[in-house]
């Protein structure tokens, strides 16, 4: 097991790519705090994973809630004394909407789940990762953060700006043993991207385990060369393959 007695936090972890990524640390031994807006799903995920040997917790926490984070953080502390894994997956976003049609509400909502959340978890853990002169931080970006589209002008900004903070935070860390990286997804078959692309799911979108598997090599220790780093996980979905088939609705 790579992460035998490591302990994880993940940020929206009850379902598509966090539920993936909850359950693939837990296999390779970590311990796992599953962090979510519903208590509910994140019970699920903890007995799926109890289900098959492992352990972890259920966290119910808001990530753009700044009171939420912290209780987070602390939970997790008394629980198992240690933060060695942060992995901020928690993100909304919305279907197609112009600048020009955009309520400062719809703005807001996004950036401060997706850019102030992921803030606020690095924040948190941070001086219990120095503490101990070790951590891993892992970052969800998107596809997206690399280039902008017509009607996704907040969640895009937001993955951008979380490739530069992750830049910024791991030149800051380095020296206290302290690994900072951003993934940076393709299309992945989720609820989310269903939603907001109204059922068009691509045909050529990756199975959340795809990404889930990524971040268990950053967790680990086999990745103590890679710091300050965009991987970009675009799967069948690179732009080099010109791939434009799409999956057809679901009725």
């Amino acid at each position: 097991m790579r992460l035998k007695d490591r302990v994880a936090i993940v940020t929206g972890g009850s379902r598509g790519i966090g539920r993936a990524i909850s359950v693939a640390l837990a296999r390779e031994g970590a311990k796992v705090v599953v962090a979510g807006r519903t208590r509910a799903t994140c019970d699920q995920v903890v007995a799926e994973i109890a289900a098959a040997g492992g352990v972890a917790i259920a966290v119910q926490a808001d990530v753009s809630c700044e009171s939420d984070v912290a209780a987070m953080a602390t939970a997790t502390m008394e629980r198992f004394g240690r933060i060695d894994i942060l992995v901020n997956n928690a993100a909304v976003n919305m279907p197609y909407k112009t600048v020009a049609d955009m309520s400062l509400d719809d703005w807001n909502r996004i950036v401060s789940v997706n850019l102030t959340g992921t803030f606020l978890c690095c924040r948190a853990v941070v001086p219990h990762m120095t503490a101990q002169q070790y951590g891993k931080i892992i970052n969800i970006s998107s596809r997206g953060g690399r280039m902008g589209e017509a009607g996704r002008s907040p969640y895009r900004s937001t993955k951008a700006a979380i490739i530069i903070f992750t830049e910024c935070l791991a030149a800051e860390v380095k020296e206290h043993g302290i690994d900072v990286n951003t993934v940076c997804p393709g299309a992945v078959k989720t609820d989310m991207i269903s939603e907001i692309s109204h059922g068009n799911v691509p045909a050529y979108a990756m199975e959340p385990e795809d990404i889930a598997s990524v971040v268990v090599f950053l967790a680990s220790d086999e990745s103590s060369a890679i710091t300050g780093t965009a991987i970009d996980a675009f799967g069948l979905g690179n732009p080099l393959f010109r791939v434009k088939s799409y999956i057809a609705p679901r009725t």
